[in-house]
């Protein structure tokens, strides 16, 4: 069976189990704690927590059984499930890194793992240097005699930039490094890191894993190397949990999983070769498309695609947020990975050059016709030289590039 038909098996097929009476879906189980009929049953569980359910903080069924469907989707032997997407990037962080250790981390990482990593640990003894990760040179030159991890987030997920998975998983292994990467925008559907080298993946759960912009989650996968010491040390003792009410939501979401990721490549693809073919954009940041400048890079690391890409403009971010507000199928948001369009728009700053604008666009599961359509009408109202413009500049008077 081909790789990807097996993902639809994965996440669909279950077995008959009679624990469960045969239910299709998991049962959620609302419960704080187990009991034990014995005392010598008490003490033997207690001695593994991880493996057996006595405390609910340390283990649920239905997280349990999350956990299970996502070590096995993401080709790992433990995965874990938490609050948030930074409870489990700053756990397994910790798991790795101690007082007087030095990372390297890409520059275009997650905002808040670049605080983290970059200011918060500091109090602790934990420096980083961000490298601009398109070059392995630039992860090779960064390397001190106390590198203890290279954090990788590729593709990131504002400029859409790669890094080289195999090349900085071997850099690591020469000098005794552990690795970490953020998967969430590739999903284990269009790549598996753990296959490349990697020693722990993170997702944000909350993004195309559930699928439905309703729980908010995240997971670590990895060896049970990695995995047993994060397990038992930081998960236990900072409390991140994942709740069974949000493992249910999130199973039922990855039952569809790579059927959404189908319908999210497709569509994704066909907006941004359209927008790639406006005369307001200078850049679009796809690594599905050829003019990526690592689009070979993307192919022989991934095996699709997803729908989350951004593009430059010469033309005022102001222009764009006029148009963001006439946008009718496209909603402004933060996140994404759920069933509905999203935008956002920002600034770029470039070392001498022109202030750009910077919109990402998120692709849902709408009709991508119905979404070029909304576009191109928003286009029309604010674009220069339309006759709306005249409305745009009275809104905006006194906008500046800098403002």
């Amino acid at each position: 069976m081909h790789a990807k038909e097996k993902q639809h098996s994965l996440v669909a097929h279950d077995g008959h189990d009679d624990r469960h009476h045969g239910a299709i879906s998991v049962p959620i189980y609302q419960t704080s704690l187990f009991s034990f009929d014995t005392y010598e049953q008490f003490n033997l569980a207690r001695k593994d927590e991880q493996e057996n359910f006595v405390y609910s903080r340390g283990n649920n069924p239905t997280v349990r059984y999350l956990e299970d469907k996502l070590a096995e989707l993401e080709q790992g032997e433990r995965a874990k499930c938490f609050a948030s997407g930074m409870a489990a990037i700053s756990s397994a962080i910790l798991s790795i890194v101690g007082q007087g250790d030095h990372v390297i981390c890409t520059d275009q990482a997650y905002g808040p793992t670049r605080d983290f990593l970059g200011n918060y640990l500091q109090k602790f003894g934990v420096e980083t240097t961000f490298v601009d990760g398109s070059s392995l040179d630039n992860w090779v030159q960064a390397v001190r005699p106390n590198t203890k991890l290279l954090y990788l987030e590729s593709p990131t997920s504002m400029m859409f930039e790669l890094q080289d998975i195999k090349a900085c998983t071997e850099l690591a292994r020469t000098i005794g490094a552990e690795t970490i990467l953020d998967n969430s925008w590739a999903t284990p559907c269009h790549q598996n890191p753990l296959a490349m080298g990697v020693g722990l993946v993170v997702h944000s759960i909350t993004k195309y894993i559930s699928g439905h912009s309703d729980c908010v989650g995240g997971v670590v996968v990895g060896t049970k190397r990695l995995m047993d010491p994060l397990m038992n040390r930081e998960y236990m003792l900072f409390g991140g949990l994942m709740t069974p009410q949000t493992a249910g939501l999130v199973t039922r979401g990855l039952r569809t999983l790579p059927l959404r990721m189908q319908r999210h490549e497709a569509s994704g693809l066909k907006v941004a070769e359209f927008i790639s073919r406006q005369s307001y954009v200078s850049r679009v940041n796809h690594p599905g498309l050829a003019s990526h400048p690592q689009h070979a890079l993307a192919h022989c690391q991934m095996s699709g695609f997803s729908s989350l890409f951004s593009f430059e403009s010469p033309e005022p971010a102001e222009r764009f947020r006029a148009l963001a507000d006439r946008l009718q199928y496209f909603r402004i948001g933060p996140s994404w990975g759920g069933f509905e369009s999203l935008i956002t728009v920002g600034e770029l700053h470039r070392e001498n050059q022109p202030v750009a604008s910077l919109v990402r666009l998120y692709i849902g599961t709408e009709d991508p016709d119905d979404l070029i359509r909304d576009l191109e009408e928003a286009w029309r109202f604010v674009a220069p030289g339309d006759p709306a413009e005249g409305e745009f500049h009275e809104q905006n008077a006194g906008f500046t590039q800098n403002g």
